[in-house]
């Protein structure tokens, strides 16, 4: 049963933006507000309109951040939308249909793409990219052979015996075999891609191994198409794929503080830690990220007073490796960032340990490096070679952990395009 968001009774008459998000926590939407309450109280005052309906529809939670000014809001706005390219902005500002896929509810279900749900039955999208859901659609038909014949044909039609069409033109239509193959394409589409594509790999393997060909060349086939498939369904529910960030973490609680909240109140504090003569106004963090070894790419964000420097991001392909040396990956992302003294911030926190922060250290000695590892939050510095555990309710806890997360996760972005590159180029 569908999830009707009301109207949250709790947002505050103050400034800020607010974010719609689906049942998973992904953004669909982002907008400012010069009053938060009465702002999003406009969208169920005009639940019917055109605009407005589907953002409702696909909705489960809002949340919201409250800001200084209604200008501290725009700029918020403007790097959230950017950060995250929710769907429904990018809908609404384009103006462009958008599209699902409905598996109906008929006698003899059928798989459609469609512009609006009006047509009972299970619904994924909206997608955005309408040539994108045309291919996933056209892939879905012919891997899970449900193309429906519109002739009545006693041996069927061409395409039936090509492997394309269910077999509905035939008099011996087996119509159970076909809801099964609808349902396991439903479940395709909404299920664990790493365990279905897992368990083809496993039959493949168990049908090579058996000297069963074309078994295995089917199997094959099946996995090729449902990479794809899975690449299209995450790449048109999130346009920004698999980014996550401080905000969504910290929006999970509603109204806890954002990273420019937290600065003022760690900047001090911090400098005193590291023992440093001038506040600490820029801070970079690096991290790597890989899957066993392959894909290897290296991220470094900028955060300046505490507020996220986009221009100043950057993303690294590193180039020096094959194979995984997070230590080398890292002294190259330091190399790269670092071509010109001026470019450098008042301190470098790294993803790691000890290994980690010496590796950097070597590349650019007359900068402020720290390190921080996830296990036991362990921070390392020159005062503290062998490290001291946060408290991660401080202010400076607060800080460092969400730098390190955040750019944990745009290292992570990355890795995943990359890998989605990777697989759609023909080899």
């Amino acid at each position: 049963m569908h999830h009707s968001i009301t109207y949250p009774e709790h947002l505050p008459k103050l400034p800020g933006v607010y974010l719609f998000k689906d049942a998973s926590g992904r953004v669909l939407y982002v907008g400012k507000a010069k009053s938060l309450a009465v702002r999003v109280r406009s969208y169920f005052m005009n639940r019917a309109h055109h605009k407005v309906a589907p953002l409702l529809s696909a909705a489960h939670k809002i949340d919201y951040i409250v800001t200084r000014s209604e200008s501290d809001a725009l700029l918020l706005e403007e790097y959230l939308v950017k950060r995250y390219a929710p769907l429904f902005n990018v809908l609404l500002t384009s103006g462009k249909p958008f599209s699902y896929l409905v598996f109906t509810n008929e006698k003899i279900p059928a798989l459609h793409i469609v512009r609006s749900k009006d047509i009972p039955g299970r619904y994924f999208g909206p997608f955005a990219h309408r040539r994108s859901v045309r291919r996933c659609y056209e892939y879905m038909m012919k891997t899970f052979q449900l193309y429906r014949c519109t002739r009545s044909l006693p041996q069927g039609c061409l395409k039936y015996h090509l492997g394309i069409c269910a077999g509905s033109c035939t008099e011996s239509f087996d119509i159970e075999a076909y809801r099964t193959r609808m349902q396991l394409a439903q479940e395709a589409l909404a299920g664990n891609a790493d365990l279905f594509l897992q368990t083809v790999q496993n039959a493949l393997d168990t049908a090579r191994a058996s000297l069963q060909f074309e078994q295995a060349k089917r199997l094959h086939e099946l996995q090729t198409h449902m990479r794809i498939i899975f690449e299209t369904i995450r790449h048109n529910f999130s346009p920004q794929r698999y980014q996550a960030d401080i905000v969504a973490q910290e929006l999970s609680q509603g109204t806890a503080p954002h990273s420019y909240d937290i600065y003022p109140h760690a900047e001090h504090a911090l400098q005193e830690l590291l023992s440093l003569s001038s506040p600490i106004r820029t801070i970079d963090c690096f991290d790597i990220s890989h899957t066993q070894g392959r894909s290897i790419v290296g991220s470094s964000i900028r955060f300046t007073n505490g507020i996220p420097h986009a221009k100043e991001f950057r993303r690294f392909l590193i180039r020096s490796l094959t194979t995984q040396n997070d230590y080398a990956a890292l002294q190259e992302v330091a190399r790269r960032r670092y071509r010109t003294s001026m470019d450098t911030p008042d301190l470098l926190l790294i993803d790691g340990g000890k290994g980690q922060l010496n590796a950097v250290r070597a590349i650019v000695p007359n900068l402020s490096v720290v390190s921080l590892a996830k296990r036991e939050e362990r921070l390392f510095t020159s005062n503290h070679p062998d490290g001291i555990v946060l408290d991660i309710s401080t202010p400076i806890g607060k800080l460092l952990t969400a730098l390190r997360d955040y750019a944990h996760h745009f290292a992570l972005s990355y890795h995943q395009l990359r890998n989605s590159q990777e697989l759609r180029t023909p080899r």
